[in-house]
């Protein structure tokens, strides 16, 4: 996602810059549903400050209709305040995720195809959990009893848009903790006004004064004929203004910077879905940190659990942390050190240790065999028996590090360090997806061929002559590493949706091929029947491909609507009347 901002006037369209929305139904239903657009975008917005008596409290919820359970109310109070470990003064930013109760309760999000259809995976909308993006203020304040003023403005919403939403929050909460409610109420009401989210368009988004620019990435940008961009395999990324917060959620030396000597253990457990715990200093780091480590699979969909801030008063705290069975796949960002002890038996634990001055080498962290964890003054370093298959690619580590010692911009070294780990997951995905051949021509007549299962012996067997060897210079123990893989969420993630965009493409690839045969020598030897079932078919593939479920251009629809008429027209009066009512 690219996000810029600019001052002035929000431009004529309703907001909306290069390209128009063709989901006029859409927009009508929106605007006949009370805070609709708001809700394309946002589920809530929350006010969490501290009361002596009740500790973390919920002032306020925007809009005031907005249903939450008892146990979201208590959640989003929890983690929108750092614990007492973190001791975070002034300013912070940091983001949660949390598990919805109460299922789907926004009329907007009845139909999510449409949006889920066109954005990448790793921007689709979360089905089942609330994303939060906190801005938390803790300055003294003399006229307080505790001496302190703390409150935190969160964002909750089902869109990963992290750059986005925090941009958003550096505007808003300074403003708000100045004014209070009046001035979150007009917020509220300005992103009423704004476009859906719609990817592969320029959206202008007014707020404030300011005019973000947004554009989401689009995976149909790949049948256009511009060439694909390097942001359309990233979370998010921008261009925006240096003092906009810089809180991407892709590999970032900010973040990595102590562990840059095991970027690849730690991609290696990100990729078999290993259980992890990520002790950090600060809500800001765990969080930025788990962003970082969830992202680092791209083009890959992480399809395993993951929490950027996790605390002890969560309501999944005890179903995250019991004994009685094996660790789950989740990614558990904390900032507490009582979860050292409480996490012994997790099977990989990375302690994060203050960050240094701006400029100065961090001392990289070192693998530790987790029996030497304690709960008390835990040194930084990987507790983990786990042995990396492939060898460190010690080039890269050696431009990294000297890309610290020289102070090289954070862009260059984060770009160098995104473009290894991109490259390292399409080496690893390219022999996996070469598997799955697909049939470019059959009968017209005829529907779509069966996807074959994939075989995991044959696939072993073909990588010796047809392995990430090809594409990637790292060696080391390849074979090993599909074995586990197998055996991961995210090779069954990555099969279903590989298998349904394979089927999808082979339903698009029919209707090319219909519409390129010539349809009048076709229908010569065909009785009735079978030209009103292919009717009948062609419809069916055609509503799918309008409602974006089929990967087809423009061109490829409208030759299918006039295949049709020239198919109806050939039949007698009374089927034409039948496929036809007036």
């Amino acid at each position: 996602m690219e996000v810029r901002t600019g001052v002035g006037p929000p431009p004529a369209g309703g907001g909306l810059g290069a390209g128009k929305s063709t989901s006029s139904s859409r927009a009508a239903r929106a605007t006949a549903v009370p805070w609709a657009r708001f809700s394309a975008w946002l589920e809530c917005v929350c006010v969490v400050t501290f009361d002596l008596e009740l500790g973390q409290a919920l002032e306020l919820v925007y809009p005031s209709n907005f249903q939450l359970t008892d146990k979201e109310k208590s959640s989003i109070c929890y983690l929108s305040f750092p614990d007492s470990h973190s001791g975070c003064l002034g300013d912070t930013q940091f983001s949660f995720r949390m598990r919805q109760c109460g299922g789907q309760r926004s009329p907007w999000h009845a139909d999510d195809r449409s949006y889920n259809s066109r954005a990448p995976l790793s921007l689709q909308r979360e089905p089942a959990h609330y994303l939060g993006f906190v801005y938390f203020r803790q300055v003294k304040d003399s006229s307080v009893k505790r001496g302190y003023f703390q409150k935190s403005l969160v964002l909750v919403s089902r869109l990963p848009f992290v750059r986005l939403f925090q941009s958003l929050l550096s505007l808003i909460a300074p403003e708000y903790f100045e004014k209070l409610a009046p001035c979150l109420e007009a917020v509220c009401n300005e992103i009423d006004q704004w476009p859906a989210p719609m990817p592969g368009q320029i959206l202008n988004l007014p707020i404030m004064g300011v005019v973000i620019q947004v554009r989401i990435p689009s995976r149909l940008d790949k049948l256009e004929s511009s060439p694909p961009k390097q942001c359309d395999q990233e979370h998010l990324c921008s261009r925006e203004p240096p003092d906009l917060p810089n809180c991407p959620t892709l590999p970032c030396p900010r973040c990595f910077r102590p562990v840059l000597t095991h970027v690849q253990t730690l991609w290696e457990l990100m990729l078999l879905g290993e259980p992890l715990v990520v002790l950090a200093p600060s809500p800001d780091m765990s969080s930025e940190l788990v962003l970082a480590l969830t992202s680092c699979l791209q083009p890959l969909k992480f399809c395993c659990d993951f929490r950027p801030y996790f605390t002890i008063h969560d309501s999944e705290f005890k179903e995250l942390t019991t004994r009685t069975q094996a660790p789950p796949n989740v990614v558990l960002g904390v900032t507490n050190p009582f979860f050292i002890k409480t996490l012994q038996h997790w099977p990989h634990v990375l302690r994060i240790g203050e960050p240094k001055m701006s400029g100065d080498l961090p001392k990289q962290i070192k693998l530790k065999k987790p029996s030497r964890l304690k709960t008390l003054d835990t040194k930084p370093g990987l507790y983990t028996l786990y042995t990396a298959h492939l060898h460190r690619d010690k080039a890269l580590l050696k431009r990294l590090l000297k890309g610290v010692q020289k102070k090289r911009p954070w862009d260059a070294q984060s770009a160098l360090l995104r473009r290894h780990l991109l490259e390292l997951t399409q080496s690893f995905i390219i022999p996996l997806v070469r598997r799955a051949g697909v049939p470019l021509t059959w009968p017209v007549s005829q529907s779509p061929p069966q996807i074959r299962p994939f075989r995991q012996d044959e696939f072993l067997h073909s990588l010796e002559h047809a392995g990430p060897q090809l594409t990637c210079i790292l060696k080391g123990d390849w074979l090993g590493l599909y074995r586990k893989f197998f055996k991961s969420p995210h090779f069954d993630g990555w099969y279903r949706q590989r298998h349904k965009e394979m089927a999808q493409k082979l339903e698009a690839l029919h209707l090319e091929a219909i519409c390129e045969a010539d349809v009048e020598a076709w229908m010569k030897d065909k009785s009735e029947v079978e030209v009103v079932d292919l009717v009948l078919k062609l419809r069916e593939k055609l509503v799918r491909a309008q409602n974006h479920q089929l990967p087809v251009k423009e061109m490829t629809l409208h030759r299918a609507q006039l295949y049709i008429e020239t198919v109806i027209g050939s039949l007698p009066k009374d089927l034409q009347a039948v496929l036809c009512p007036p």
